[in-house]
């Protein structure tokens, strides 16, 4: 933790307080997602600006928090880890893990090359970041980033290119929140309800938090997989 970190008293969020956060606004998420067929998520609520406010509407934009989120604890995390290529092989076996999952969620079949899981997305942003990291030449670590780049754009990795771009821009900016909702605004597919993930972030205090044992650890990565699944299920049993 950074002595401008421990002296500012608006940061008072844990790396384990934002990945609650971020766990929740997923969750949010993906239950619109999943049922929007149903009457009750599309009917309308009210209307501000101009716009029609459904139930629909309020879940997705919730969720929006979730990947910047994940996107900034993905360059702590191999700032902070004692093993930079097992914290990229954990990345990488649950994107494998949760690829069925994830597949059931969007598409309803146990395979979809249209898209990958997020999990995928966070691999690739942390491969870039390690090479970034840990190669020493300039050229070769230009060419090594950019290569990752164009595997995660042919792998259909969710949130694209875009997604990959965020994580990496949100590691070299990550002093400056600020300046990171700026430069990452134009990334997030969730405009103006993205940037509010920037809140909590520029409240992050540096500290690990309540995270620490490895069986905990590993329940929020399981809980990706696990979750859309539960989902899946939910709806099958009420169509």
């Amino acid at each position: 933790m950074s002595e401008t970190q421990s002296l500012n008293p608006c940061r008072i969020l844990s790396g384990s307080a934002l990945k609650l956060i971020a766990v929740i606004t997923m969750l949010i998420d993906h239950i619109g997602y999943v049922f929007y067929a149903f009457p009750v998520f599309r009917e309308p609520l009210f209307t501000a600006l101009g716009e029609t406010v459904t139930l629909y509407f309020i879940l997705r934009k919730i969720g929006r928090l979730a990947f910047p989120i994940y996107c900034f604890l993905i360059g702590e995390g191999l700032r902070h880890t004692r093993n930079q290529l097992a914290y990229l092989a954990r990345l990488l076996i649950f994107a494998v893990i949760s690829e069925i999952p994830f597949n059931l969620m969007v598409s309803g079949d146990l395979l979809c090359a249209d898209s990958q899981n997020v999990f995928f997305t966070l691999f690739f942003g942390a491969l870039a970041i390690y090479f970034y990291r840990n190669i020493k030449s300039t050229p070769l670590k230009a060419v090594l980033m950019l290569a990752v780049l164009g595997v995660s754009i042919y792998a259909n990795a969710d949130y694209g290119a875009a997604g990959m771009a965020v994580i990496v821009v949100l590691y070299f900016l990550r002093e400056h929140p600020i300046v990171q909702a700026i430069a990452g605004y134009p990334l997030f597919s969730g405009g103006i309800y993205a940037v509010a993930a920037f809140v909590p972030i520029s409240m992050y205090n540096g500290q690990r938090g309540f995270i620490k044992h490895p069986v905990l650890k590993y329940a929020f990565y399981l809980f990706y997989p696990a979750h859309m699944l539960v989902l899946v299920g939910i709806k099958k049993l009420v169509t």
